[in-house]
């Protein structure tokens, strides 16, 4: 069989011209590489170079397996950097997943362009998905890191599962409702008789569930809309003027036109951006983890 020191000492004797140069440049003694090249020879069955006097030349047979030679040195070299690479969490694509509630603008997009620059060999494939789906679907190894709002009700013991940051939540109006014309901070007490287009699912957490624990502080459940949405379609509905929605602060970015944000007088009126990942998860995957901690302040 062939070996790879066979391939990197017929080529060094190539390119140096002479099996004296050769020896000298890769640190062996001209005998064991004269023995190395006649066992290449002796494998292949034909000569490969011609010994002169003060230089070799490559015989038919050396003049084809030359290029083939280096050719397969090279594609092991890339073979192995792209292994290191892939290992050390530098190339491969990312699986990533982030909820409705939590679009991809302010305070994400930054980190994330910050991330592909200094990741080149790194693709991302970004879906955008429920945030109990995310969790599931990382479970079964379907997707790599998801951004999602808390809170989640579900419990996965092989999801790590942290805090990124916090976001103001701002109450979302029609353009034409009364309370689009305020000046000052609504407390949440008045929308008590107001109609959701958000409302929370028994066994769902994410946006609508903090929304409705807020709520819930001020002695009120929400009042269901007739059209109610958990996706970014609900801005759509309060546009409509069918009801209204606490919403974050960054959604003001995708809103259409007709939707007015207000300011809302009660305390702790947030909430929270996680981070999930596997407890396994691959080299790949910490480093965006890593990233997204330490630009968002959360490592």
């Amino acid at each position: 069989m062939i070996s790879l020191r066979q391939l990197r000492y017929f080529i060094e004797i190539v390119e140096s011209g002479s099996f004296s140069r050769a020896a000298e440049r890769l640190y062996i003694a001209q005998s064991a590489l004269s023995r190395q090249m006649r066992e290449l020879e002796t494998h292949l069955a034909t000569p490969l170079l011609e010994r002169g006097p003060r230089q070799v030349e490559l015989t038919p047979a050396g003049r084809t397996f030359h290029p083939l030679a280096l050719r397969l040195l090279q594609d092991l070299e890339a073979a192995g950097e792209l292994a290191r690479q892939v290992g050390q969490g530098q190339h491969g694509t990312l699986r990533l997943s982030h909820s409705s509630s939590v679009p991809l603008g302010t305070p994400l997009q930054t980190p994330l362009r910050n991330y592909l620059e200094r990741h080149p060999g790194v693709n991302l494939e970004i879906v955008q998905q429920s945030s109990e789906q995310q969790l599931a679907d990382l479970q079964e190894g379907r997707l790599d890191v998801c951004l999602l709002r808390l809170p989640v009700l579900r419990q996965y013991p092989g999801l790590a599962l942290q805090p990124l940051y916090r976001e103001p939540l701002l109450l979302a109006v029609a353009a034409e409702h009364p309370l689009a014309d305020e000046a000052e901070p609504i407390p949440l007490a008045r929308l008590a008789d107001e109609p959701f287009v958000s409302v929370p699912h028994m066994q769902r957490g994410g946006l609508s569930y903090r929304a409705a624990e807020l709520c819930l502080r001020q002695g009120f459940f929400p009042r269901a809309a007739r059209a109610v949405s958990r996706k970014t379609s609900q801005l759509q509905l309060i546009e409509a003027g069918l009801g209204v929605a606490l919403v974050p602060a960054s959604m003001r970015a995708i809103a259409p036109a007709g939707v007015r944000f207000m300011a809302l007088a009660d305390a702790d009126c947030d909430s929270q951006v996680a981070l999930a990942w596997r407890h396994d998860a691959t080299p790949l995957s910490q480093g965006l983890v890593e990233h997204f901690r330490q630009q968002l302040g959360a490592g």
